[in-house]
């Protein structure tokens, strides 16, 4: 019996996603309709482990995590690759970042590799579909990077939804920080003199954090809100509180800005005589590092399926930056997170959620689950893409 061609395997896995359209559209359809928050998960971890039970894959339910999975197909001792499905939501607007699309599109590319896999056992390759929780704060893939869940992976991928396709996602490093200022209280208007004013010092680190955007890179960003500026205008506030993030494209810059806006924090202390504590709110995120011949691989098949990268030069929102628990993956196995078009609106807002649900977003929702099982499957019939891949993995920063 022959061995099929690559253009001959890459048609049976684009034919097994087609068929299972449906099914993949009803896991989407599923999550969407009941958003939940990070590590509150329960609905969709239940329909996505039980479609992936129905495909016969092997499921490993609340591993290591809770509302976490490891889904297997392929013997253990081949190349192992890696796929990623998110769930998590909003609070208040849903799936207002398309994680339910991002789950769909990760199944889509599993469904895909397990069909070839079926198709040519002389393949030793093994597709993993990691169920990641707590993307949108809690960083679930870095707790399951610290468990060891993706120690075996040989490189690993995941798409997600926006407004515009590109290869690249402009991902900022970032971390969580809450400021709390303690003060002494006093009424506002018998004896301020007493007092120390703890809205004041808030205020005043909103404005130093302010006058530092104005000497950082354009590349940076520091957002912060006041959570507690007082209880009752005729006292003088003995809390605030506040939150801030602060990101940038590079962890190594993160964390130099980190430290000046620290410098913003206690000025802010010392100026009104206040006391101050500052605690990391959630886990760093990193930044994404590249792969650049992953990211060719799916540009050049992407582009096989009809998807038209734009000039984002000429694009109003070509500077679109985020920040992902998936750059963390990127540190410790060669990966990719191309995005993809679903509209012209932008994430976290209630026009994208609603954007998210709709048919039209399965097109292009398939055909990045479609790109990434032909990247996997070009990787796993070639005799030297693997290798070189490792190695650009090893001699980048």
């Amino acid at each position: 019996m022959s061995v099929p061609s690559l253009s001959q395997l890459i048609e049976i896995g684009k034919q097994a996603i087609d068929k299972c359209s449906d099914a993949l559209n009803e896991v989407s359809q599923q999550i969407w309709n009941e958003p939940e928050l990070a590590f509150e998960e329960k609905n969709a971890h239940f329909v996505l482990t039980s479609f992936f039970e129905s495909q016969g894959f092997q499921v490993s339910k609340q591993t290591p995590l809770e509302t976490s999975f490891i889904a297997k197909y392929g013997p253990d001792d081949g190349v192992k690759v890696g796929v990623m499905c998110e769930y998590d939501a909003l609070p208040g607007i849903g799936h207002a970042c398309g994680h339910n699309l991002i789950a769909e599109a990760g199944a889509a590319a599993a469904i895909g590799l397990k069909a070839i896999l079926e198709a040519n056992p002389s393949i030793k390759a093994q597709v993993v579909a990691f169920g990641t929780p707590a993307e949108e704060g809690g960083g679930g893939k870095i707790d399951m990077i610290e468990k060891g869940c993706f120690d075996d992976m040989d490189f690993c991928m995941m798409s997600h939804p926006t407004p515009f396709d590109s290869v690249i996602f402009q991902c900022l490093a970032t971390c969580q920080l809450k400021v709390v200022y303690h003060g002494k209280e006093a009424h506002a208007a018998a004896c301020p003199w007493v007092a120390k004013n703890a809205l004041d010092a808030a205020v005043q680190c909103y404005n130093n954090a302010s006058m530092l955007r104005q000497q950082m890179l354009p590349s940076c960003r520091i957002h912060g809100v006041i959570l507690d500026g007082g209880v009752k205008p005729n006292i003088i506030p003995q809390r605030s509180e506040l939150h801030w993030y602060i990101r940038g494209p590079k962890a190594s810059i993160r964390d130099e800005l980190k430290e000046r806006f620290l410098g913003c924090v206690h000025g802010a202390a010392s100026a009104t005589g206040c006391t101050v504590e500052v605690d990391v709110l959630d886990k760093p995120y990193s930044d994404i590092k590249e792969a650049p011949t992953l990211n060719s691989l799916y540009k050049k098949h992407a582009e096989s399926l009809g998807v038209v990268f734009p000039d984002l030069e000429k694009l109003p929102i070509k500077d679109m930056a985020a920040s992902t628990d998936m750059g963390n993956v990127s540190y410790v196995k060669p990966s990719i997170h191309p995005i993809f078009r679903i509209g012209d609106v932008m994430n976290h807002t209630l026009e994208f959620t609603k954007a998210a649900g709709l048919p039209e977003a399965q097109g292009p929702t398939l055909k990045s689950g479609k790109a990434m099982m032909m990247v996997a499957i070009e990787v796993l019939t070639s005799d030297t893409l693997l290798k070189k891949i490792k190695e650009e993995f090893l001699s980048t920063s």
